[in-house]
């Protein structure tokens, strides 16, 4: 049986699997940061030095989220979906993509070191929320933005162009004083961070596409890893849509130019970051292989 929730199949509808792509509905798949698994990857030895002082944040703006019942403002007067923990809403900020839109966005530690996390069609901010703050504890600075048509981002009339949330997030990493960068994104997300990744002035030092199509509302990812060398690792399940997302992780896998790429077979039958969220141990300790793919590509770069 398979195992993919709903909302990993109305995100698929958008990978071009199935037809009838539209915008996702206000809430749906929505994760919650409740039951997330537990990283126990090792902290780095030795100390990082501390960043300079951020740059001011960016004013609040006025729009409307799309799932209003989801949204709540901050203290400091910024959209974030009711998924984030108490604890990092003071975190929260609005970036704005080259076309304007408005989206909610979590920036976690500070450094040079940045990473980019880029969530699922269909899911929210959460999906990688723990990842983020485990990599944010381990020294990283951390971006994690919610696409457009997405819990607390704006709602727009098409849910095309979504590259561009994905520059958004590099662009404030940039900001904020990151230097180099670690790309990651689930299904569309990873899709789009790789693209994305390409023409930015960031160093790029490695990437993980979990479950990501080859392409994805316009942008080929297939196209863009071509142009990155960088270490690379890919991780599907065999049973997510019958094997329709693994042939097309398998495509992207073939067209990638990095001298050290992995591809990990995941048996859970999940989707996305469900293979971290909902697989129970093995969960864990896929997360714990992400978090340690982060840090050594950061090692292999230095």
């Amino acid at each position: 049986m398979l195992k993919v929730r709903a909302a990993a199949a109305a995100a698929l509808v958008c990978l071009g699997l199935v037809s009838g792509c539209e915008s996702p509905a206000g809430g749906a798949g929505h994760d919650p940061e409740a039951g997330a698994a537990t990283s126990t990857a090792p902290v780095p030895s030795g100390a990082r030095t501390s960043a300079p002082a951020p740059p001011p944040d960016h004013e609040p703006a006025s729009y409307e989220p799309s799932s209003p019942d989801r949204t709540v403002r901050t203290a400091r007067g910024y959209l974030v979906n009711t998924c984030v923990p108490k604890d990092l809403r003071s975190k929260a900020t609005t970036l704005t993509t080259s076309d304007g839109v408005h989206l909610s966005a979590l920036v976690l530690g500070e450094g040079p070191d940045g990473v980019l996390l880029d969530h699922e069609q269909g899911y929210s901010i959460c999906s990688f929320v723990d990842i983020g703050r485990q990599l944010a504890k381990r020294g990283y600075h951390v971006v994690i933005p919610e696409y457009r048509n997405h819990g607390a981002s704006q709602k727009t009339a098409v849910n095309e162009h979504i590259d561009r949330d994905a520059r958004a997030g590099l662009a404030e990493l940039r900001r904020v004083g990151a230097k180099r960068v670690f790309l990651a994104g689930a299904s569309c997300g990873g899709t789009t961070a790789a693209v994305a990744g390409v023409d930015t002035p960031l160093r790029v030092v490695g990437l993980l596409m979990m479950s990501s199509p080859a392409r994805c509302l316009g942008a080929d990812g297939v196209a863009a890893v071509r142009k990155l060398s960088v270490p690379t690792l890919l991780v599907v399940s065999p049973g997510d849509m019958q094997g329709a997302v693994e042939k097309q992780v398998r495509e992207v896998y073939a067209a990638s130019a990095a001298r050290k790429k992995e591809l990990v077979i995941n048996k859970s039958g999940f989707h996305g970051t469900d293979m971290i969220k909902r697989a129970g141990a093995s969960g864990a300790a896929l997360q714990d292989r992400v978090i340690q793919f982060v840090m050594d590509s950061y090692a292999a770069a230095r």
